[in-house]
């Protein structure tokens, strides 16, 4: 790569934070990044969501002569990009498969004639020879590749459109590009470097991690009341989004929300288009809406009020975790990261991996995505050190997560463990006959259910032989062993069968440590005290200020649905806080709080300080 040609001064892109966006001074890591564009650089940017990445892209083609063309994996959020972006006075567009042929033809004119500063593309336009001709003819400020993993073929949002964006570089190699995730493994990373070209580019790599979201992982008891009991007792009123697995398990929780009287909407890929986009703008323009949803929903949301994201499936990999956890808190408010998980999820997942399509290579990455979730959820130590160390990162314990606020137990489940591993080989070996995990827990437990009659398994030497624990603990076991590799499952039916690993376990050359959950009381009462501190919006405000908060917001609840815009275009909840604490009575106070650039005070000073004054 070309070394960066001198470029405008730094303090250019200072000016441009300080005067468009309203902030003081940069958030860290993004000075180095921005003024690396702004000279002219190439660079790849992994930052958690919330970081202000899109600042990092944004202030260059501000700077920068010409158009900033942003490739976008979001169709349906661009009109809300674009919007926020003229909110702060910015000229930006977008062409994509929406709009009509004169909408396109007015944006791509503006294009033309320089009257754009950022221009929004889905990567499959970049295989239409008209928009390569477009933008041939324009002055291109640099292009920005968001949401850069879909390149990976490794990671979990693959789209194949983005292949083709290393010819970006072969095609203007004048041009700087910026390529910018914040879902990256050290594979992902390689990954995208390899495919976009940017092997030479300058990488910038920040802390993944996001302190103000708890995490926390409860075993599935009931998944619907334990739901539902986390929104009324700590998010009672909170925006939030709920993760199933299915498109029939999202009808159902969406139904059981609004029958229990939480306003909730559902969102997946069997919905018909207008439902589906009336359902994300209700979701992003109201205060307080739950959405439920498959993983089709979430990609590049930029609410920042999203209080929790519970998940009543088990994710498919830790980075399809980290993503759609990244989406609750973007305001650096507390939030909760909710996962219910159970034996039954571990089977439907092998299930999948096992009837996916593909050859074998494709299966067993799938089953080391897993087996990674698995052990993240098995952990006896602190959630964020193991989730920032599958990402390459390390962390001290953080104290804001189940394992750190209420410690499992770690105990020698040996013995259990080889009752458990026993019987399924005696099934197997004595009888012929693979069952799922209920028939062994049965016969372990020495019930005499219609299934064990039938088969006369009362008569294996195994049959009652482990009354030291309960069902619901033998499933714990049996899930745990499954996270270990001591077992797996197969078939439609979930059948458990033993790994070439077993054979240690059952001939005592390996110890087999387990976890046990705290006591489910203290557990709740803990998380519970815990987790207070997010339920509310304005926590942080004294008492006095709380009143004028809630009538900003009101105010800008009214102002955004008169202009057809999510109520975090028009202020984030972080400046109306500020603006509540200091209470400024002129224009010019109100002009040093931050995220009040120039064209949000010319545009709303006047009525704030009215709604301040009433």
């Amino acid at each position: 790569m070309a070394s960066p040609e001198p470029g405008p001064e730094v303090s250019d892109a200072t000016r441009v934070l300080q005067r468009v966006f309203g902030y003081d001074s940069f958030r860290e890591g993004q000075q180095e990044i921005i003024e690396h564009v702004v000279a002219g650089g190439d660079a790849l940017v992994l930052m958690p969501t919330g970081g202000g990445k899109s600042l990092c892209y944004q202030i260059p083609a501000l700077v920068r002569p010409g158009v900033g063309v942003v490739v976008s994996p979001l169709i349906a959020l661009m009109q809300d990009q674009v919007d926020a972006l003229t909110a702060l006075g910015t000229r930006a567009g977008f062409l994509n498969s929406t709009q009509g042929s004169e909408e396109r033809r007015q944006v791509e004119s503006a294009f033309l004639k320089g009257d754009l500063d950022l221009l929004y593309l889905a990567p499959e336009r970049l295989k239409v020879d008209s928009t390569l001709r477009l933008l041939d003819r324009g002055k291109i400020s640099l292009f920005a590749i968001d949401e850069a993993h879909c390149v990976s073929q490794w990671g979990h949002d693959f789209r194949p459109d983005y292949l083709a964006l290393s010819m970006l570089h072969e095609r203007w190699p004048d041009v700087p590009r910026i390529a910018l995730t914040a879902t990256a493994t050290e594979a992902t990373h390689a990954e995208i470097a390899s495919r976009l070209n940017l092997t030479d580019a300058r990488h910038f790599v920040a802390s993944f991690d996001r302190p103000n979201i708890q995490y926390r992982i409860a075993p599935k008891n009931e998944p619907k009341r334990q739901l539902l009991q986390l929104l009324r007792t700590e998010h009672a009123g909170d925006a939030g989004i709920v993760y199933c697995l299915s498109r029939a398990s999202v009808e159902k929780i969406a139904d059981f929300l609004v029958d229990s009287g939480i306003q909730a909407l559902p969102y997946h890929a069997g919905l018909d288009a207008r439902t589906r986009a009336s359902n994300q703008s209700r979701f992003l323009r109201e205060d307080g809406i739950v959405m439920v949803a498959t993983i089709a929903f979430g990609m590049g949301i930029d609410k920042p009020d999203v209080r929790f994201v519970a998940h009543l499936d088990l994710p498919k990999s830790v980075e399809g975790y980290y993503q759609e956890t990244g989406r609750a808190g973007r305001d650096g408010q507390p939030s909760t990261a909710w996962l219910a998980y159970g034996l039954q999820d571990v089977v439907q997942q092998r299930r999948m991996i096992d009837t996916s399509e593909g050859d074998a290579a494709h299966r067993r990455r799938l089953s080391i995505h897993l087996d990674a979730m698995l052990a993240l959820c098995e952990t006896v130590e602190c959630r964020r050190v193991q989730l920032l160390a599958y990402f390459g990162q390390k962390s001290a314990e953080c104290g804001n997560c189940d394992t750190c606020l209420s410690p499992p137990e770690s105990w020698d489940g040996t013995i259990v463990a080889q009752k458990l591993l026993s019987t399924v080989y005696r099934l197997h070996r004595e009888r012929g006959q693979k069952f799922g995990a209920g028939q062994a827990i049965d016969i372990l437990l020495g019930k005499t259910t219609d299934k064990v009659v039938q088969h006369d398994h009362a008569s294996l030497t195994v049959f009652g032989i482990g009354t030291e624990l309960r069902d619901t603990e033998w499933r714990g076991v049996v899930r745990q062993l499954l996270a270990q590799g001591l077992l797996t499952v197969e078939g439609d039916y979930g059948t458990l069968v033993l790994t070439d690993a077993s054979a240690e376990v059952l001939g005592r050359e390996r110890q087999v440590m387990l976890r046990r959950e705290p006591e489910r009381a203290a557990r709740a009462a803990r998380a519970d005290k815990a987790a207070k501190p997010g339920r509310a919006a304005p926590a942080d405000l004294p008492e006095e200020a709380v009143p004028v908060f809630e009538r900003l917001r009101a105010w800008r609840g009214a102002t955004a649905k008169e202009q057809g815009v999510p109520a975090y275009v028009v202020f984030h909840d972080a400046t109306l806080r500020e603006i509540a604490t200091r209470s400024p009575s002129t224009l010019v106070e109100l002009s040093t709080v931050s995220g009040v650039g120039e064209n949000k005070l010319a545009k709303y000073g006047q009525q704030i300080l009215d709604t301040l004054a009433d």
